[in-house]
Protein backbone atom coordinates (compact mmCIF):
# COMPACT_ATOMS: atom_id res chain seq x y z
CA UNK A 1 0.00 0.00 0.00
CA UNK A 2 1.47 3.38 -0.98
CA UNK A 3 0.58 7.00 -0.61
CA UNK A 4 1.74 10.22 -2.31
CA UNK A 5 5.00 10.29 -0.35
CA UNK A 6 6.10 6.68 -0.69
CA UNK A 7 5.54 3.21 0.62
CA UNK A 8 4.08 2.80 4.07
CA UNK A 9 5.93 -0.49 4.50
CA UNK A 10 9.42 0.92 3.91
CA UNK A 11 10.84 3.77 5.99
CA UNK A 12 11.73 7.15 4.49
CA UNK A 13 15.35 7.97 3.69
CA UNK A 14 15.70 10.24 6.70
CA UNK A 15 14.67 7.39 9.00
CA UNK A 16 17.47 5.16 7.66
CA UNK A 17 20.28 7.59 8.52
CA UNK A 18 22.22 6.56 11.64
CA UNK A 19 21.39 8.73 14.60
CA UNK A 20 24.13 10.46 16.58
CA UNK A 21 24.46 9.63 20.23
CA UNK A 22 23.49 12.58 22.33
CA UNK A 23 25.95 13.65 24.99
CA UNK A 24 25.12 12.67 28.49
CA UNK A 25 23.82 15.65 30.44
CA UNK A 26 23.54 18.09 27.53
CA UNK A 27 23.89 21.71 28.67
CA UNK A 28 23.87 20.69 32.30
CA UNK A 29 26.74 18.24 31.91
CA UNK A 30 29.38 20.97 31.52
CA UNK A 31 28.40 23.19 34.42
CA UNK A 32 28.73 22.85 38.14
CA UNK A 33 25.86 23.24 40.58
CA UNK A 34 25.93 27.05 40.45
CA UNK A 35 25.94 27.04 36.66
CA UNK A 36 22.94 24.69 36.64
CA UNK A 37 21.16 26.92 39.17
CA UNK A 38 21.84 30.00 37.03
CA UNK A 39 20.54 28.15 33.95
CA UNK A 40 17.41 27.16 35.88
CA UNK A 41 16.68 30.77 36.88
CA UNK A 42 17.35 32.03 33.34
CA UNK A 43 14.83 29.51 32.04
CA UNK A 44 12.28 30.63 34.66
CA UNK A 45 12.67 34.27 33.61
CA UNK A 46 12.37 33.31 29.93
CA UNK A 47 9.13 31.40 30.61
CA UNK A 48 7.68 34.25 32.70
CA UNK A 49 8.28 36.65 29.82
CA UNK A 50 6.00 34.48 27.67
CA UNK A 51 3.10 34.79 30.12
CA UNK A 52 0.20 37.04 29.11
CA UNK A 53 -0.51 38.95 32.30
CA UNK A 54 -4.07 40.23 32.95
CA UNK A 55 -4.83 43.92 33.11
CA UNK A 56 -6.07 45.52 36.34
CA UNK A 57 -9.62 45.46 35.01
CA UNK A 58 -9.44 41.77 34.12
CA UNK A 59 -7.82 40.96 37.45
CA UNK A 60 -10.55 42.71 39.43
CA UNK A 61 -13.23 40.95 37.35
CA UNK A 62 -11.62 37.53 37.89
CA UNK A 63 -11.22 38.20 41.61
CA UNK A 64 -14.86 39.25 41.96
CA UNK A 65 -16.07 36.16 40.12
CA UNK A 66 -13.95 33.87 42.31
CA UNK A 67 -15.13 35.52 45.55
CA UNK A 68 -18.79 35.29 44.49
CA UNK A 69 -18.35 31.64 43.51
CA UNK A 70 -16.70 30.80 46.84
CA UNK A 71 -19.47 32.54 48.81
CA UNK A 72 -22.13 30.62 46.85
CA UNK A 73 -20.32 27.31 47.44
CA UNK A 74 -19.98 28.08 51.17
CA UNK A 75 -23.72 28.74 51.32
CA UNK A 76 -24.51 25.53 49.42
CA UNK A 77 -22.28 23.37 51.63
CA UNK A 78 -23.74 25.02 54.75
CA UNK A 79 -27.31 24.26 53.66
CA UNK A 80 -26.46 20.66 52.77
CA UNK A 81 -24.57 20.20 56.06
CA UNK A 82 -27.49 21.61 58.05
CA UNK A 83 -29.87 19.30 56.17
CA UNK A 84 -27.73 16.24 56.91
CA UNK A 85 -27.53 17.28 60.56
CA UNK A 86 -31.30 17.51 60.81
CA UNK A 87 -31.79 14.15 59.05
CA UNK A 88 -29.29 12.41 61.37
CA UNK A 89 -30.89 14.03 64.43
CA UNK A 90 -34.35 12.85 63.28
CA UNK A 91 -33.17 9.30 62.51
CA UNK A 92 -30.94 8.73 65.54
CA UNK A 93 -32.13 11.26 68.04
Amino acid sequence: MTDAVGSIDTPDAEDEAPKEKSRKGGKRGKKGPFGRLALFYRQIVAELRKVVWPTKSQLSTYTTVVIIFVVIMIGLVTVIDYGFKEVVAYVFG
